[in-house]
This record gives C-alpha cells, sequence and structure tokens, in this order.
C-alpha cells in the first residue's frame, strides 16, 4: 500500500514585488493555511515520508511551512520539473520515489487537478492549499504510472484553519 498526498500550494500574493512568476510569494492567508494543513496532516496521521515541492516560491514556502507546522521530519525535495509540469512528467518524478509509504507532491494547477482526476477518476477542485490523499495497492512507487488509485479524502484550509 501507498499513499500518495497531492498538495497546491498555498494562496500566493499577487501585489507583492517580484520578478518572475515563479518568485511569487505566499500571502498571510497561505502562510496560515500552510501551517494549518500541516498541523492537520500531523493529526489525522497523514505525516509524509517525503515531500517533492515544486521549485517555484509558494510551493516550496507552502511545503516548508507546513512540514515546520506539523513537525514533520521528512525530507524536502525540489522538483524543477514541477513548475509547468505535465501529468505525466510529476508521475514519472513520483514513480523514482524510493520505497516509502506516503509520499506528497507539491505543486500548481491546472495540472494537479488533472493529476488527482487521472490517478483516481475523481473530479477534485485543486484550490489554494488543498491536499488530496490517494490511496494506491501498489507494492513500489514504480508502478504508479499504470495504476489507478483510490481517492480517500481532501482536506481544504478553509474548513481547518483552527487545527
Amino acid at each position: 500500500m501507498r499513499t500518495l498526498l497531492v498538495m497546491r500550494h498555498a494562496k500566493s500574493d499577487w501585489n507583492a514585488a517580484y520578478g518572475r512568476d515563479h518568485d511569487r510569494p505566499l500571502n498571510d492567508r497561505g502562510v496560515r493555511s500552510a501551517e494549518a494543513m500541516g498541523r492537520l496532516l500531523r493529526t489525522e496521521g497523514e505525516v509524509p515520508d517525503l515531500v517533492i515541492a515544486s521549485t517555484a516560491v509558494r510551493a516550496r514556502a507552502t511545503a516548508e511551512l507546513a512540514a515546520e507546522a506539523g513537525d514533520w521530519s521528512c525530507e524536502i525535495r525540489l522538483e524543477p520539473l514541477f513548475y509547468g509540469a505535465g501529468i505525466d512528467g510529476v508521475m514519472s518524478v513520483a514513480a523514482t520515489s524510493p520505497p516509502v509509504g506516503r509520499v506528497m507532491v507539491v505543486g500548481h494547477q491546472p495540472v494537479w487537478s488533472m493529476l488527482v482526476s487521472a490517478l483516481t477518476g475523481e473530479p477534485v477542485e485543486m484550490r489554494t492549499g488543498t491536499v488530496a490523499v490517494i490511496r494506491f495497492e501498489i507494492d513500489d512507487w514504480a508502478s504508479l504510472p499504470d495504476t489507478t488509485g483510490r481517492l480517500d479524502v481532501v482536506y481544504q484550509p478553509r474548513h481547518h484553519l483552527g487545527a
């Protein structure tokens, strides 16, 4: 059994001073949401063993804030391909994960909604900060591109800001 946590980056700050879109930071609500989701995943027993995040500032910050607030001890790997990647690219990266039970990917729309749908057959709107928990009956991550999973739960930060 393997679990993939698909997390969209938290709310970004469109009014901040930044150069490229890649460098857009989180806003205050995004920071609070990322922290709340980190604590919630700890409480729910869904702490990842590995986090793979887009190199974009807002995705990286989401992963780091969630990990810190949730007291996760896992490695956070930054993946340049996740910024602008398609579904196949994300799955190929996740498929190379080490033999751990729970991997989280942190990235962007519209790919994250399409990824959840492709992996589960369920349409899910991946709003900012949302985490979709998908379970797979596979022995290793290399099997990910050739299987479908079961959407177990979808967490949205607006429902858990007190978490």
